[in-house]
């Protein structure tokens, strides 16, 4: 990890940049301060960082230690082996949920890692009942009620089914009470009243349970929505909470590729894939070292930018596994050669523009982040 402020990168390091086709710089100094932005935002209610998909992308061995620094100590994964990998990453004090709650036969691995799951249909709390019958002890669990998404949760028909909550509550620790909304990026949006309104039902039937219904958009809905626990996750990395009203977070990364090649292209000549671009008069074209196998979506061909001194350039034909063509020709001849960086995420590209021109969501965008980048973590302290 480079800190920023205590000295140079070390010689491996400069070497391994040097030798990358594609830079990617995680600030972790900008995730830690839209934890505290996001706290501030949240009153009084405890806020957990979301930890699935390796933290959207941006590493979780790196970020969960970064949010502990901050004082988090409630984190969510979706999936059992994310929640043993975190486990490793954070103070043994901390509650980590899985968000998709115990797959038949995963119980132990559940209490091996001290994982609490989220409960989600009847035959996961049948499941996670019995091994708590089995181990003779009340076990911790979570019990995620659907309020209208139609998508995770206890319908309540589900409910009825259970029967009493306090018949088959008495064999867990019930640590607390979720639901999810569907639109809170949108915040006029009728379904976010109904929604709460609904979960307002539900709450009573658990009575002294701690509540959560906000993610990361709903922080920064009215207060009645924030409850005990609020589980911001695409926020933290400083994709835009209410995509109509201006940003309040930092962009937590910042992307560059190396050009490979600079060619010029007489008038009507064919770049890339299927002949997608025909130069309209002689071009310059520069090729840079990422694509679609390092998450660049295919669908930014002929809409995609990026960025050389600040000046906004095109892409030029269709994204491919491993390359992007750029039209160039606005930029002095001398400022283009092999080895140069362009922006691709950055100062002059947030996250959210480039799923624009991609017709997607940042969340998209940040959690296909591959693998071949050579990564840079920053924190200054």
């Amino acid at each position: 990890m480079t800190r920023t402020g205590h000295g140079a990168q070390a010689p491996q390091e400069d070497l391994a940049a040097a030798r990358a086709g594609a830079l990617l710089d995680i600030d972790l100094d900008a995730i830690r301060a839209n934890y505290r932005l996001l706290r501030a935002r949240a009153g009084g209610a405890e806020v957990a960082g979301v930890m699935k998909a390796d933290a959207y992308g941006l590493g979780m061995a790196q970020v969960a230690p970064a949010l502990v620094l901050e004082g988090c100590r409630t984190f969510f994964t979706a999936h059992l082996d994310e929640g043993i990998r975190l486990r490793a990453l954070v103070p043994a004090s901390s509650t980590i949920y899985v968000l998709h709650g115990p797959m038949p036969g995963t119980a132990p691995d559940f209490l091996a890692h001290d994982l609490v799951p989220v409960l989600n249909d009847p035959g996961q709390v049948h499941e996670w009942t019995g091994a708590a019958r089995a181990s003779r002890r009340r076990l911790p669990a979570a019990i995620q009620v659907d309020t209208g998404m139609s998508r995770m949760g206890l319908s309540p028909a589900d409910l009825a089914g259970l029967g009493a909550p306090a018949d088959w509550l008495a064999a867990l620790q019930p640590r607390l009470l979720m639901s999810h909304l569907a639109c809170a990026d949108v915040p006029g949006h009728p379904m976010n009243a109904a929604q709460r309104a609904r979960f307002e039902e539900l709450r009573a039937l658990f009575p002294g349970v701690p509540c959560s219904l906000a993610n990361s958009s709903a922080v920064f809905l009215d207060p009645a929505f924030h409850y005990d626990l609020v589980r911001p996750g695409a926020a933290l990395y400083g994709i835009n909470p209410q995509p109509e009203q201006p940003n309040p977070l930092r962009q937590a990364v910042s992307l560059r590729a190396r050009i490979v090649q600079v060619r010029d292209v007489a008038d009507g000549a064919a770049v890339g894939y299927g002949a997608r671009w025909i130069a309209e008069g002689p071009r310059r074209i520069a090729t840079i070292a990422i694509g679609y196998a390092d998450g660049w979506l295919r669908a930014l061909t002929n809409r995609g930018f990026a960025f050389v001194d600040g000046v906004r350039v095109p892409v030029a034909g269709t994204v491919s596994m491993d390359s992007v063509t750029l039209d160039v020709s606005a930029i002095p001849r001398e400022r283009i050669a092999a080895g140069l960086a362009v922006e691709l995420l950055g100062p002059h590209q947030h996250v959210d523009e480039v799923a624009a021109q991609a017709g997607t969501i940042g969340y998209e965008v940040l959690t296909r982040l591959g693998s071949r980048f050579h990564r840079r973590y920053r924190m200054a302290g």
